[in-house]
């Protein structure tokens, strides 16, 4: 339940603009209200921005996410009561992707977090529960400070086949290519200091960029060798048919309070074994899940979208969560709940617009960057 601060915070901020709102609309970016953040949908097109990124490189504003601090001599133990995956095996400099469940197993939202130096930490989270996880985390961490650092903080996220080439352009002094995935470096950008992780939510190469949120003028200093490596600004549009293609999931679509990782392709993260008890453990040890989430391929030309219906041989069996054209793979794809028995590549039918169209189940990984279709 959100507390009278949190549904405060939420009306301050029902008009809410990241520190980039005018330099998006310079360059005449459609402007959409996301969670109650004033967003840019797209600039030049979404399957342009798209097809970008999966070529060369683009620049993602996402200081809509919400950034948390915790630290203290206790915060590993809270932050490991509050998550799935195992946090002691990250070291300083480190970030580990994980869901963060309830007592009964369902997501309650799925972050990252970051050991920035012995027992201090930031945690990343979606910007529709910036609210909801900070009381969250707050209420589970009574021995540590928990901090909303998102308005301090800028976050923009450089993500594609040249990304890394674009940073090691402006930090001449760091071998980027060295920084491995889920690592973070300090480095500095043309006299700001940034906090550079080898992470995104595209399937490309790239890195999420931290620095103080007043630094705005680090958005020209990015885009100053647009011509040389083909940089573009991308919008929420493309973030979205990407991160699809990629086969990562979006809070309040694929997943939510009523899911459980079980159920979606997130067992991985979950550590039974990690000696501390973590909440939720109970509720996923005695799970046996009656449904799954799969990818599938419509086969006709048609694009399927979230809560459209899913039939096997006429019987109604799930539903639809994420759905989209593919513009790497020319064909519509999405994610959708079917019963657990249901095999790779068997067909199914999805009612779109009152109609029942052919589809088949598949992974939900779509894109591999070295599989390139477009290449």
């Amino acid at each position: 339940m959100l507390t009278i601060y949190s549904i405060i915070r939420i009306h301050l901020r029902s008009l809410v603009r990241t520190p980039f709102y005018d330099i998006h609309k310079s360059l005449g970016a459609k402007i959409v209200n996301f969670h109650g953040w004033d967003m840019p949908l797209q600039y030049s097109g979404i399957m342009d921005e798209h097809v970008n990124v999966r070529t060369n490189v683009g620049l993602f504003d996402v200081s809509h996410m919400g950034r948390f601090e915790v630290r203290g001599q206790h915060s590993i133990a809270c932050l490991q009561e509050l998550v799935t995956n195992d946090l002691e095996k990250m070291t300083d400099h480190q970030a580990m992707y994980s869901p963060m469940c309830s007592e009964t197993g369902g997501i309650i939202d799925d972050i990252i977090v970051y050991r920035l130096r012995g027992d201090r930490f930031m945690v990343v989270v979606n910007a529709s529960n910036r609210d909801k996880d900070f009381d969250w985390i707050s209420k589970h961490s009574k021995l540590v400070q928990v901090e909303d650092i998102s308005d301090r903080t800028g976050l923009l996220a450089i993500q594609g086949p040249r990304a890394c080439d674009v940073l090691q352009k402006l930090v001449e002094t760091d071998d980027l290519q060295s920084v491995k995935p889920f690592h973070v470096v300090d480095v500095n950008i043309g006299g700001i200091e940034c906090m550079l992780s080898r992470t995104g939510y595209t399937g490309e190469d790239g890195f999420e960029i931290f620095f103080d949120s007043s630094k705005i003028e680090i958005w020209t200093k990015l885009m100053q060798n647009s011509k040389i490596f083909g940089i573009k600004p991308t919008g929420l549009g493309a973030r979205d048919t990407l991160r699809l293609e990629a086969g990562l999931m979006l809070y309040g679509n694929d997943m939510d309070e009523n899911t459980t990782p079980l159920e979606v392709p997130l067992k991985w993260t979950i550590k039974f074994d990690k000696k501390q008890y973590f909440i939720g453990k109970k509720a996923l040890s005695n799970n046996q899940p009656l449904r799954k989430l799969v990818g599938f391929e419509v086969l006709e030309k048609r694009i399927a979208r979230h809560g459209n219906k899913v039939f096997i041989d006429g019987t109604e069996a799930g539903f639809v969560t994420s759905g989209s054209y593919s513009p790497t793979l020319r064909k519509a794809i999405g994610f959708c709940f079917v019963p657990v028995e249901v095999l790779a590549n068997q067909p199914i039918q999805i009612s779109i617009g009152g109609k029942q169209y052919e589809a088949t189940v598949s992974s939900t990984r779509f894109y591999r960057r070295k599989q390139n279709m477009l290449s």
